[in-house]
């Protein structure tokens, strides 16, 4: 090895000279072979750490740009997010215009279709007075033809007028042609009034023809006006998992009360079959306490959102990732983020059963309402209400916040049908087109 080294490193002598002597350093073929494998070895780590630095430079930069690309694409999402919320938003207040306006239009043609109900019933009875009224006068004309004929029969036969026995010829011809006179008046303005009477029939007739048709008309209108109405408080109140007819009768049993503007019609106190008319009214009635009986139900139900301004939805309901351990874990409802301080409102009427400290919801404030429903408002900053209170859809109940077990500040809102949780996005997303 001494040999082999020799040959390829022979010893070298470093020389240092001074003013006063000379020196040398000896360096023999280990020591210049060590040197080498360092200087080897310090320019290899030098270049190896010089890639990774670069690769981890450039792995770096790339990390950084599609952060950023994630986060454009992200806030783009919110932007188109937070236009559709602000577009379902405005057709919800449309819908409810609309909604007013089809109540308006049907309590004006409801009130017109009951006094064309009335001038109807009015005109039959003016229609019928006046067919009695020519009957009799008809009567009274045969009468009076009768007794002309009579008279005229006892002239021919004896020459005297019943009842003018003892006058004289000149008597009895005076009484027959006065008779005859007046009997040809009374005939004559019998006549008259009947023709008169006949053509008054006519025109109420006709009248009578054009108010059915508009009559029809404004029925046509209503069971259109109130199928368009019903339609979609039907089609939410399905979409959220509700039976219609057990929820229309659970509200009909706290709402009992007999009489109203919505007591189905009954013109006959004997007895008989209702009309065609009344029955058509009677249906578009039990339509109208239909909507009643649903926009009762709407305002118990909790269909509303509760926060009113800007936020950013960021987790839905079912299982997920836990932001505190990283384990699977179920999320029992919908979170809704935004500044601390932010109003929280009511969904729906209700009486307040729980508000306080809770662990893990921080400052919760639950809500019972009908149908055997309860909301819960979790990670609040401020509470607003008291247990027992009793909270109208739209009241402020207190403010986000970031209390409890929390990442951040957010609203967690759960909906709870028999102590079960449920999605709320359900019920928000069923009265998207009615509110």
């Amino acid at each position: 090895m001494h040999a082999f080294l020799e040959r390829h490193l022979p010893e070298r002598r470093l020389f240092l000279k001074s003013d006063t002597d000379t020196r040398f350093i000896r360096l023999r073929p280990g020591v210049q072979l060590a040197a080498l494998a360092g200087g080897s070895a310090l320019v290899a780590w030098s270049i190896i750490a010089t890639a990774v630095l670069l690769m981890d430079s450039i792995g770096a930069g790339n990390f950084r740009d599609q952060a950023r690309r994630d986060q454009q694409v992200y806030q783009e999402r919110l932007n188109a997010m937070a236009e559709e919320r602000d577009s379902r938003a405005e057709e919800a207040l449309a819908a409810q215009e609309r909604f007013n306006s089809a109540l308006s239009r049907i309590s004006t043609m409801q009130s017109e279709l009951l006094a064309s109900e009335t001038r109807r019933r009015e005109l039959e009875t003016g229609i019928g007075v006046i067919q009695a009224t020519l009957r009799r006068t008809m009567k009274e004309r045969d009468n009076a033809r009768d007794e002309l004929g009579q008279a005229r029969l006892a002239l021919d036969e004896t020459g005297t007028a019943p009842g003018a026995a003892g006058t004289g010829s000149d008597g009895t011809l005076d009484f027959l042609t006065s008779a005859l006179a007046d009997t040809a008046d009374e005939r004559d303005q019998i006549e008259a009034n009947a023709q008169e009477a006949l053509l008054q029939a006519d025109e109420m007739a006709t009248e009578l023809a054009l108010l059915r048709d508009q009559n029809d008309a404004i029925f046509r209108q209503l069971e259109e006006a109130m199928t368009v109405s019903v339609a979609p408080l039907d089609k939410m109140f399905k979409a959220a998992g509700m039976n219609t007819d057990n929820l229309i009768n659970q509200v009909r049993r706290g709402y009992s009360g007999q009489g109203g503007p919505l007591t189905p019609i009954s013109l006959s106190t004997m007895g008989e079959a209702t009309s065609p008319d009344a029955s058509r009214a009677n249906r578009i009635l039990n339509q109208l306490d239909r909507l009643n009986m649903y926009r009762i139900a709407a305002e118990k139900a909790p269909f509303a959102v509760p926060v009113k301004a800007s936020y950013r939805f960021t987790s839905g309901f079912g299982y997920r990732r836990d932001p505190k351990t990283g384990g699977r874990r179920m999320h029992a409802g919908v979170d809704f983020a935004g500044p601390v301080g932010t109003p929280l409102y009511a969904t729906g009427d209700g009486v307040v059963t729980y508000a306080g400290w809770q662990s893990g919801y921080g400052r919760l404030v639950k809500i019972r309402h009908e149908f055997g429903i309860e909301t819960r408002y979790g990670h609040m900053s401020r509470i607003g209400v008291k247990v027992g209170e009793r909270v109208s859809r739209g009241d402020r109940i207190g403010d986000m916040g970031a209390s409890g077990r929390v990442t951040g500040p957010h609203v967690h809102y759960e909906v709870r049908v028999g102590g079960q949780a449920v999605n709320p996005m359900t019920y928000i997303k069923a009265s998207r087109d009615v509110f």
